[in-house]
């Protein structure tokens, strides 16, 4: 044992293997806690904090190579980049808790700082082109929904510090044999899941200001091939039709589709479109779809990317909710939060600019355009969102939807693209914080699955199988609650960031002058 306490690389690459054990779907989270303090421990011994960058790495790759090895099936290459830089990006604020370590010498501080550093991290890494927040620790207490009911003030970084802070105390008191730092430990270890588990159990649901009864369709077509193996995009709404008329009611107000349910690009006004608002007017209901949507600029009106081939005019693709009122209207939703790679390149509009010889023929790349609107979808008995895909896990884009009115979250996917691993079951349980977080109810809609209902307090309704073809009708709740977190944001992150950011930049100047 002594050995291993000393070892960087056993260190390492034990904290890697417990942080991707700690993940759903096998949900070990409190393994998060033990790794955190062997984290700390290869700091602390390290010698410099290129020295600790160098041993951290291997297992930092091992962490996300066991949690998001499904990013692969959807392109090998993209995914070993990914899981590559994310990691080297992870170093970034251990390394900074290393800073702290090497020169701070109150215990105490180095505690603290070193888990504002954590929590800042993952909080900013949400905030730029290169965001990764798949694995943000709270992510992976997802299922544990009677221990972290207390994200509705913090948001799930409130989790984050939770395990890291816990981890830091016990490390110096374990290190020390320091009964201070290790008492400190266990009171705040237990304190926040006591707090929540309480109120869990006592917590009475929000009174609902009436319900909307919404059809769910989840058409399972396979996303590995053009038209989900069928011969054409008529064959596609035939099948998403005919699902739908299997789990229709006659008062169903909301009848939702996955992502790219439409597998193609669509022109507004065009076939695809008129054909579902035909179905609307037909069934008297709206319809939220997911599809490739085509929008065209007049000239003097592009953004800054926009593509030029094909149509002769400048125009762009978005992935897109559309919403089809029963009048026939159409209202799109383009998805803001684009997986970095995969679907744009990131900083595309700096790498523009900066290309001022026009060396590279941005206009050509097929990346999608960005949305920037918070873009509700209403009747006179409700209003939700949208999200598509990767938006759900990004709680800070989303809150300016329920602070606007949403009275419940809807969710529209297409996992398929991971086949069936890890991927899809993260994805659902990501969905349970958020409807904690907001005190909102989630409807998700997924093609292969998992698509299901999520209450206010993480409770799953309904779910779906993985791979099958179904459909479902509920009864949603409206709510217009607002929790903490929904009026106040991400107030705990702010903070740390300004705490670890603050000390940096005072060390910083301190030994300068020195």
């Amino acid at each position: 044992m002594k050995r291993f306490w000393s070892h960087k690389l056993l260190l390492s690459i034990s904290s890697g293997i417990l942080l991707g054990l700690s993940f759903p779907p096998l949900d070990l989270s409190f393994l998060s806690i033990p790794a955190f303090i062997l984290i700390f421990r290869l700091v602390h011994i390290s010698d410099g904090l290129r020295q600790a960058a160098y041993y951290l790495y291997p297992g930092l790759v091992i962490w996300n190579l066991i949690t998001t090895y499904w990013l692969m099936m959807a392109d090998i290459y993209a995914g070993i980049a990914a899981i590559l830089a994310n990691s080297a990006v992870m170093t970034i604020p251990l390394c900074l808790a290393g800073y702290f370590e090497k020169k701070l010498s109150n215990k105490w501080m180095i505690v603290l700082l070193q888990t504002t550093s954590w929590v800042s991290y993952e909080y900013l890494h949400h905030l730029w082109d290169l965001s990764w927040p798949w694995l943000a620790i709270g992510n992976a207490w997802a299922n544990y929904i009677s221990l972290i009911q207390y994200i509705s003030v913090t948001g799930h970084l409130g989790i984050t510090l939770w395990v890291v802070l816990t981890a830091a105390l016990l490390y110096r008191g374990i290190e020390f044999s320091d009964r201070s730092f290790t008492l400190s430990a266990l009171f705040i270890f237990i304190l926040f899941p006591a707090v929540s588990f309480i109120s869990f159990q006592v917590n009475e649901a929000s009174e609902a200001s009436g319900s909307t009864l919404v059809t769910v369709v989840q058409p399972n077509h396979d996303s590995y091939q053009d038209f989900g193996g069928m011969s054409g995009i008529q064959e596609v709404m035939d099948s998403l039709f005919s699902e739908t008329e299997r789990h229709l009611e006659e008062n169903t107000e909301l009848i939702i589709w996955p992502e790219n349910a439409i597998d193609k690009a669509i022109y507004p006004q065009g076939y695809e479109e008129n054909r579902i608002a035909d179905s609307a007017r037909s069934w008297n209901s709206p319809i939220l779809t997911g599809t490739g949507y085509i929008k065209i600029y007049n000239e003097g009106e592009e953004p800054a990317y926009y593509r030029t081939g094909g149509i002769g005019r400048p125009y762009n693709i978005y992935n897109t909710a559309l919403f089809v009122d029963i009048y026939g209207k159409a209202l799109p939703y383009f998805k803001a939060n684009l997986v970095p790679i995969v679907e744009r390149v990131p900083f595309l509009p700096v790498l523009i600019k900066a290309d001022v010889f026009d060396l590279v023929p941005w206009n050509e790349i097929p990346s999608f355009g960005k949305g920037s609107s918070h873009t509700l979808f209403s009747s006179a008995d409700y209003s939700t969102p949208g999200l598509v895909c990767y938006d759900s896990v990004y709680p800070t884009w989303i809150r300016p939807f329920v602070q606007n009115g949403a009275t419940f979250i809807t969710i529209i996917t297409n996992d398929g693209w991971w086949g069936d691993t890890s991927g899809h079951h993260q994805h659902f349980a990501y969905a349970r914080l958020r409807a904690i977080e907001f005190d909102r109810w989630v409807v998700r809609s997924a093609n292969n699955g998992i698509s299901g209902i999520i209450a206010p307090d993480g409770t799953v309704k309904v779910k779906t199988g993985y791979w099958t073809r179904t459909g479902f009708s509920y009864e949603v709740p409206d709510l217009n609650t607002r929790t903490f977190y929904t009026r106040f944001g991400d107030w705990l992150a702010i903070t740390c960031l300004f705490l670890s950011s603050g000390a940096f930049i005072f060390l910083l100047i301190k030994s300068r002058l020195s």
